[in-house]
């Protein structure tokens, strides 16, 4: 059966509601209007033509409401064609409760449907890449799971870990089925369990949201994906609307529990339109790939790199700085030009005048570097628990053909952008959420990038609230154990804690003009001297600029600069870290996990 077929089966709203006039010419005879042929939108409520929200994959063209739609259906949308396999059909339906009509019922169902239950699951592939797949339908008892949803989603999860593949699992439901009482609240836990055993067998699981998805559902196997993404306008939540309402009579704020109240508030990672779901899908599948270290994995990027020095816009020193015998800094292995320059450069500002560079609103920010480095990007969002903080940007990216995990502390170029951005002050949901993705690349055994340029982490009510200090106190804890390898680059601000709980790295790079410090100088002037005015003064005594940091051993490396640096004049910054990238990357991603941790256990322990 063909989508075209499947679609004409599906239940939208008939239009009745013509006038007189449009019924025909007033002699009595019924309008020639085939049956079907327009389609009323529950979104807008605009007449739409039949064809047309077929070819737009039963989203409107007028609102972009996401039309429900049957398993069937979707699975012939975002699996290759030609490729599903069905599992598991047949699996006997009981009555535990003894409940009255119940079997009568599903047999009903069964007929009226032609779905055995309300999930199919099976394997295809998206993107020529194998998954396994299971997808609810809401036309079987509004998607409820009972004890054989409950079976066949736990079966296809084991098999998918037996076999080594990523599940991907869409849910619509209203929850756990009420007919089967206890036993399908058992369900919850047994298919949660069957999830549990696949993370931990380091394999990808998507759970993708769609309309309605509550009660059971959501607190079991939907929201436990890696990645979480959602149908846009998608009704998610545990106790629906109305049982709130009549439970404690409480006014819901318009967009309550839909997906992108969820995105907003942390709980997934992206609202997706049908449209570009397989694309992204297929994009998540290649990023989730294990890799091979081998001299192919970097073969694009060493293009880049010999095509970029065949310019001759660039030479790359061999080691940036080297100590004499009398522990200054001088620069090393480049052209004398540019080794005149640096040396130049590092003498002619003073700490004050690289606090005030590194400040500029037209300095690259994170998301700058992270377009010049890496391809591919995805940003995933939130913290799993309160919000998404859009001062910290992460997600995963390509480095080459290696995937890799970025994470930066973001700021703007302008004051709309800043106050979205919160001038680059994360609260605690930003350092979990930084801290989230570092467990997931760790997981999947992706390297870290951090970039890192911040005052400090926010300081007010809220952040106290939520708990500032153990947010950055557990990532400080976490990171100094994650096996993965994981870099840090200062690109403009270094503040205190809130740059620490991004930089307990296996090696720390700065930007020649940034800073890393305790507290930033007006701080450090008002609180020892009483005067802030002394900030000029207290930037030399504190030791901040990159070139005091790299002599006390507390960075390994500094990432020459133009002066003064914006995204027009980042590109020979950008080169230089990315062939530094490539070699931290080739020497790192060949050690052993113990040993990672061990070297970075020791960077530490030895300041």
């Amino acid at each position: 059966m063909t989508f075209k077929d499947m679609f004409k089966k599906t239940t939208y709203i008939s239009v009745e509601e013509e006038t007189e006039q449009d019924r025909g010419s007033g002699d009595g005879q019924e309008p020639a209007v085939p049956e079907g042929m327009w389609q009323k939108c529950p979104g807008c409520g605009e007449l739409v033509y039949s064809e047309d929200l077929e070819e737009n994959l039963s989203v409107c063209p007028k609102c972009g409401y996401h039309v429900r739609i049957g398993a069937r259906e979707r699975i012939e949308m975002v699996l290759d064609p030609d490729t599903f396999v069905e599992w598991d059909t047949g699996i006997e339906n009981g009555d535990p409760l003894g409940f009255h009509g119940y079997e009568d019922k599903v047999k009903q169902l069964q007929r009226m449907t032609g779905l055995d239950e309300a999930v199919i699951t099976g394997t295809g592939k998206i993107g020529r890449r194998d998954v396994v797949i299971g997808v609810c339908d809401t036309a079987f008892l509004m998607g409820s799971m009972g004890h054989v949803v409950g079976e066949k989603i736990t079966r296809a999860v084991e098999r998918a870990t037996k076999q080594k593949k990523p599940v991907i699992l869409f849910s619509c439901s209203g929850g756990a089925r009420m007919q089967e009482g206890i036993v399908s609240l058992m369900q919850m836990a047994k298919t949660s369990a069957a999830l549990k055993k696949h993370s931990d067998a380091g394999l990808l699981y998507i759970s993708v949201l769609t309309d309605p998805t509550t009660g059971g559902v959501t607190a079991s196997f939907a929201m436990l994906g890696d990645i979480i993404l959602a149908e846009p306008g998608a009704l998610i939540g545990f106790a629906g609307p109305r049982v709130i309402k009549q439970t404690i009579g409480q006014d819901l704020p318009e967009g309550f529990q839909r997906s992108e109240f969820l995105l907003e508030h942390g709980l997934i990672d992206n609202v997706v339109t049908r449209q570009n779901l397989k694309r992204i899908l297929a994009r998540l599948l290649r990023l989730h790939t294990r890799t091979k270290q081998t001299p192919e994995l970097y073969a694009k990027v060493m293009d880049e790199l010999e095509e970029y020095k065949n310019r001759q816009l660039w030479e790359s020193p061999d080691e940036f700085f080297l100590h004499n015998e009398e522990s200054e800094m001088i620069p090393a292995g480049s052209a004398e030009e540019g080794k005149q320059r640096l040396k130049n450069d590092l003498q002619n500002y003073s700490a004050w005048d690289r606090v005030q560079i590194s400040r500029r609103a037209e300095r690259p920010t994170a998301v700058d570097y992270m377009k010049r480095l890496f391809t591919h990007f995805y940003e995933l969002h939130g913290d799993r628990a309160f919000r998404d903080d859009r001062s910290i940007v992460g997600g995963v990216a390509m480095f080459g053909h290696q995937p890799v995990t970025v994470i930066g502390q973001q700021k703007g170029h302008n004051t709309k952008e800043n106050i979205m951005r919160n001038f680059g002050m994360p609260y605690p949901e930003g350092y979990r959420k930084a801290l989230r993705l570092m467990k997931e690349a760790e997981k999947f055994k992706r390297p870290i990038i951090c970039f890192v340029d911040t005052p400090g982490a926010f300081c007010g009510i809220e952040a106290e609230e939520r708990g500032q200090g153990e947010a950055i106190a557990r990532n400080l804890a976490e990171m100094s154990a994650i096996t993965v390898p994981i870099l840090t680059i200062m690109i403009g601000e270094g503040g205190s804690g809130g740059a620490l709980a991004m930089a307990v790295s296996n090696e720390v790079w700065m930007m020649e003009n940034a800073t890393y410090t305790v507290l930033s100088p007006e701080g450090f002037a008002s609180i020892l001297w009483k005067d802030s005015k002394r900030a000029d003064e207290a930037a030399t005594v504190m030791k901040m600029t990159a070139s005091d940091l790299r002599r006390l051993g507390i960075i390994e490396t500094i990432v020459p600069e133009k002066e003064p640096i914006t995204q027009e004049t980042m590109e020979d910054a950008a080169m230089f870290i990315k062939e530094k990238l490539l070699s931290f990357l080739q020497d790192y991603m060949i050690k052993k996990e113990d040993d990672i941790v061990e070297l970075r256990y020791h960077r530490f322990r030895d300041f």
